[in-house]
This record gives C-alpha cells, structure tokens and sequence, in this order.
C-alpha cells in the first residue's frame, strides 16, 4: 500500500524536521502541516521524481505557513481495459486524492468506484458518431478546473496514449503551463488478449504486431490495407466492430485467407466478457446473431486458434 518512493519524502521531511518545530508552536499546528505536505502536492513532486521542486514547494509551504494546495494540476492516467485489479499503484493512489475526476465511457464502473468518494464527478464520454462534449472542449475544461486551484484526475480507459488522445490533452496542458503527472495503464489489446487466452505474439506464429483503429469517418474506414496483410502478424483492431464487414472484405480482397482465424472481444477483463471466435469469412455473420456490441476489441491472426487450449480465463 505504501508507495516505493516513500522512503525519499520521509528523509525530505525529516531534514525539515526542526523547522517546522520552530515554525508551529503546537502540536496540532505541526500534524496538520505534516498531513499536507504527505497527502500533497510536496508528496506528489517526490512520487514523480522531482526531489527538486518537491523540497521548493516545502519550503515555500514553510515560510507562507500554508499547505500548498493553491495550485492546481491534472493526472492523466490510464485505467486500464477494465479489471480493476489491474490498475497501477501509482493511479490507484491519484484516484484517492484528486478533487475532480474527469471521465470518459471507456471507464468500468468497478474503475470508476475506487475514485475518491466525494470528488466531483465530470462525464465526457464518447460514443460512435455520439460526443458529450468535443475534444476541444475536453482540453479547455482540463485548464479551467486546474486553474481553479483544483486536483483534476482525467482517467481514461485502456492506455492514455494509446487511441487515447492523451497527447492532445497534455499538449493544452503544456500551453497553458498547468503541472500534470502521466500514469500509463494496461491497453486493450494486451489486457483483453491476455483475458481470452490469446497471445498476441508467438514464436511459431507472429513475429509482430500491429494495432489499428477501425474508427470509421465519412462511413468509410480508411486503413493501409496492404500493409496489414503480412505473415507472421497478428492485428489488433480497436473500434472496428461496426465497420466488421468493411475490415474483412478489404483484407480479403488485399490478399488475407479467408480462414484466417479471427476473435471479438465484448467486456473484456471483466466478469460478463465474451469471445466470439470464426474466420474471415464467417465472423461478420456470427456477431449479427450474437448481438455483439462496441465496445469490442478484433484480434485477427494464426494466434487466435490458440485459444482452444490457452483460455484460463474462463476457465477460472
């Protein structure tokens, strides 16, 4: 439960130690100033590896008297594919402390559950064809609520730089010179391949991978098509489920067996997940009969006819 760079915050505040003794006459006085600089921004400079700027903001909070929480700053971190057991110690710690937690429809609830109870919560969540808000919208509701002194959590499903757009976001934040902590989560592909039993690479069968959005614009999904009909890969397709039957023609047509085996992943890492595997060929068929629906992740290579025998999850 402890953080692994916890040891260097207790030696920051031990070198202060006296210090702060002589700055606070009571002991109360001196346990509330220690709970802010544990819990705070001083605490969150030593987690993110700036020793530096973590012992000016002590002390800066030292001589003012204060606690530091004037300044705002934004984590952007990754929640994972879903399984809440996933999640890294360093998010987990920063969804228990922030003010605000700023929220897309990739977030399990089992996710969204484990947030600080009574921070505010702000759904931006996007749907195909279907925007809460825009992402520029997004971006300037980031800056204002950090501008407002506020601790903003942007928690997102899968990896924050993976078909995350993270980058746009930090991009503003950078602009407009507002403090934020990046945390990396389990993307999709990898969370909801391992969950099926599906291994995304092989010695016998893929050498590489490649991951792809299928996010159709103007009806039309526009991907190299030649350049993901290659031996030895396996591809990984996130938002392709409504564009299913467009993404099979067209690698069949650039040349892809139409028995290259293929699997669907719905909820995946969690308790209701299901696969759906099938060929080329057929996969298209079968999804319209078992009802399958986004969000949902497409694995598509020799690896998939692995799952017969590596399926422990389902199994557990």
């Amino acid at each position: 439960m402890i953080p692994a760079s916890y040891g260097r915050l207790g030696q920051l505040a031990g070198r202060f130690r006296e210090q702060v003794k002589a700055r606070f006459e009571t002991l109360n006085q001196r346990r509330v100033f220690w709970e802010s600089v544990l819990q705070g921004p001083v605490a969150e400079m030593i987690f993110a590896g700036k020793d530096r700027k973590a012992e000016q903001l002590l002390e800066q909070a030292l001589e003012e008297g204060s606690t530091g929480h004037s300044d705002g700053e934004v984590y952007l971190v990754g929640g994972g594919p879903g399984d809440p057991d996933l999640l890294t110690f360093k998010a987990l710690r920063l969804m228990q402390q922030a003010d605000v937690v700023v929220y897309d429809r990739l977030v399990s609830r089992r996710v969204l559950d484990l947030c600080r109870r009574d921070a505010d919560r702000v759904f931006v969540g996007k749907a195909c064809n279907q925007h809460v808000i825009s992402q520029e919208e997004i971006n300037a509701l980031l800056v204002r609520l950090a501008k407002e002194g506020k601790r903003v959590l942007r928690l997102k499903g899968g990896d924050p730089f993976i078909f995350g757009r993270g980058g746009e976001e930090i991009g503003e934040l950078m602009a407009e010179d507002i403090p934020f902590q990046v945390v990396p989560g389990i993307t999709s592909a990898s969370g909801c391949a391992a969950y099926a039993g599906i291994p995304l690479t092989h010695q016998n069968y893929a050498q590489s991978v490649r991951f792809v959005t299928g996010h159709m614009k103007d009806g039309q999904c526009d991907l190299p098509w030649p350049e993901l009909v290659q031996e030895h890969q396996t591809l990984v397709i996130y938002m392709g489920l409504l564009s299913l039957t467009q993404i099979c023609e067209q690698l069949m047509r650039h040349g892809m067996s139409p028995r290259m085996p293929i699997a669907l992943v719905e909820n995946g890492t969690l308790p209701e997940q299901r696969i759906l595997t099938g060929t080329l060929a057929d996969i298209a068929d079968q999804a319209a009969v078992t009802d399958f629906q986004p969000p949902a992740l497409i694995i598509i290579g020799k690896v998939v006819a692995l799952r017969d025998r590596l399926d422990w999850y389902s199994q557990s």
